[in-house]
């Protein structure tokens, strides 16, 4: 090469000259200050790269920030390496280290353990613990000290990971197909991450720690970059989280590659027999503390996209009518206004997901007439048309009569706000994945709800994976908005996740998503897809029985779903 080859560079609709090498990095810094958010990867030629990466040839950048999506997971991932680090620099000698368990609000939930001769021992958090490891994350950060990333042989890699104590990763890159894996480094502190990091410590000034039942929640910027969102402490949803972590410990079944060597172990057909089992006496137990709460009427279930609540209603139904009741399901989408006056989003499009587009009255009115044992001729929406129709849907509760009503507005209690509390009960369900990829990788339980999705709108509704991805922002943005916010009102909350369900969708996805073309905005989203799915083996769905709630996204269920 000579001293002076350039390489062109179309920025945002310009061209810019710069000399063959320059960094990812330098280029952000010239152009931070039209940015109101820190620049942490870019674009480059319609791949992700890293800061530290260089520009090689002629093709055009972008920059991503962290208020994008894929900025925000690179920041989070690169403070829970400080963290760790600052663990390590704390009490690693006492042989202390930390473990991130998963996601809860804007924050992760950790925990310190100690390895000894014995085993393993929980050690508990106080404020003088959590104030010790904010100070020394302070110091690294102001310190800016490089996150340096190194390419390995796996092999290698399964040897370092192994001397290191860190059993879940060695067991994950057994896995592996790839011959090489990358690692970061910080300041001789290695470990692998699930994507990229941004340059150096520096850049990681908003994060905040809270000590919280037997660890601590690491906080994160959330809508605003440069501020710490509050942690409201969401305890249903932990002690739920906490539950399924238990029953994959009770499985041996907690990580990737613990599944993986189940997989390889040929145990298969024994873990989803013993998963369907738990799944069923839980349903089971739910319908018992239904039936002996009393007069309960309206059972309401809500959940986020692809939460399995379609089946969730029948199995719960079915436990219900074998307790003596006489359940009905009841989709709230019947009580939808005419399109023709359903109110519209920001940008024009109509807002299906906003409790204004249901007919709270009318429901309420029918409730009403319901609950005092009167015949009531209710509604049937015609998605066709976008209208509203009577074709004699004739409803009379007796004694044991029960409504199972399913939408997303259930628990909100603006929608049944004039029946009575007693007569309701309120279930809040999502898919709250049991696994994670390893110790200090959690598994984003909004990845396997997305595959889910996937696959079952290929199935059923010919949606292609890109239509899905290009969607999706909107999905969460409605869930965050009518469904998370009500989920702590929820009598109970029921995770409808399955510790092998990765392993089966996998086939059906892997497909969808290698058809989206390089060119399109959601190939990057598909191509991490690809790659998280790349950490499971593949498992066939023969032996899974027709009214498991995987069988609503794959086809096959014995139910009309």
């Amino acid at each position: 090469m000579g001293d002076n080859k350039m390489v062109t560079l179309s920025i945002a609709g310009e061209e810019k000259q710069y000399a063959y090498g320059t960094s990812f990095l330098a280029i952000a810094q010239e152009y931070q200050e039209r940015y109101n958010d820190d620049i942490v990867l870019v674009v480059y030629n319609n791949r992700l790269r890293e800061l530290g990466k260089v520009a090689e040839k002629d093709g055009t950048l972008e920059f991503v920030t962290t208020a994008d999506k894929t900025g925000k997971k690179t920041y989070r991932r690169s403070v829970t390496l400080l963290m760790q680090k600052a663990v390590h620099n704390l009490w690693g000698a006492e042989q202390i280290a930390v473990r991130v368990k998963y996601s809860i609000g804007q924050g992760y939930y950790c925990e310190l353990w100690r390895k000894s001769e014995e085993g393993e021992a929980r050690i508990s958090v106080n404020e003088a613990k959590v104030s010790d490891l904010k100070r020394e994350m302070y110091h690294l950060v102001m310190a800016d000290i490089e996150i340096e990333k190194r390419s390995m042989n796996t092999d290698d890699a399964i040897a370092l990971f192994h001397g290191l104590g860190m059993t879940d990763k060695e067991k994950l890159f057994r896995y592996r197909r790839s011959s090489r894996v990358n690692i970061y480094v910080l300041d001789h502190y290695k470990d692998y991450f699930y994507g990229f990091m941004v340059p150096s410590t520096g850049y990681l000034r908003y994060y905040d720690v809270t000590p919280y039942e037997d660890g601590f929640v690491l906080l994160f910027p959330d809508e605003n970059t440069k501020e710490v969102a509050p942690f409201h402490p969401s305890g249903k949803l932990f002690h739920t989280l906490k539950t399924s972590r238990e029953w994959g410990k009770m499985l041996e079944i907690d990580t990737v590659g613990a599944l993986n060597d189940a997989i390889a172990a040929g145990r298969m057909q024994e873990i989803v027999l013993t998963q369907e089992a738990l799944f069923e006496e839980r349903i089971g137990k739910l319908a018992e503390s239904i039936v002996t709460s009393g007069n309960k009427k309206f059972i309401m279930i809500a959940g986020p996209s692809s939460s399995g609540k379609t089946t969730f209603s029948h199995r719960l139904s079915i436990q219900l009518a074998a307790r003596g009741l006489k359940p009905h399901p009841f989709p709230l989408d019947d009580y939808y206004i005419d399109r023709t006056l359903c109110p519209r989003d920001e940008n024009g499009e109509l807002d299906l997901e906003c409790l204004e587009s249901l007919d709270v009255e009318l429901f309420n009115h029918d409730m009403n007439e319901l609950l005092a044992g009167k015949r009531v001729n209710l509604p049937i929406f015609n998605f066709k048309t976008g209208k509203r129709e009577y074709k004699d849907k004739i409803m009379q509760l007796g004694p044991e009569d029960v409504l199972v009503i399913e939408g997303i507005h259930g628990l909100n209690d603006k929608l049944s706000y004039s029946l009575p509390v007693e007569s309701k009960f309120k279930i809040y369900i999502s898919a709250l994945t049991q696994l994670n990829i390893d110790e200090h990788n959690c598994l984003p339980t909004t990845d396997g709800r997305m595959i889910r999705r996937i696959v079952r709108d290929a199935r059923t509704r010919g949606t292609s994976a890109r239509e899905t991805i290009a969607m999706w922002d909107s999905v969460r943005r409605g869930e965050e908005k009518y469904i998370f916010p009500f989920q702590e009102g929820a009598d109970v909350m029921f995770n409808s996740a399955l510790i092998y369900e990765l392993a089966v969708l996998k086939m059906y996805a892997e497909p969808l998503l290698f058809a989206i073309d390089k060119d399109c905005p959601e190939y990057l989203e598909a191509k991490r897809l690809l790659k998280f799915l790349d950490y499971f083996l593949p498992m066939p769905s023969d032996g899974i029985s027709q009214n498991s709630i995987i069988r609503e996204f794959i086809g096959g269920s014995c139910f009309n779903v």
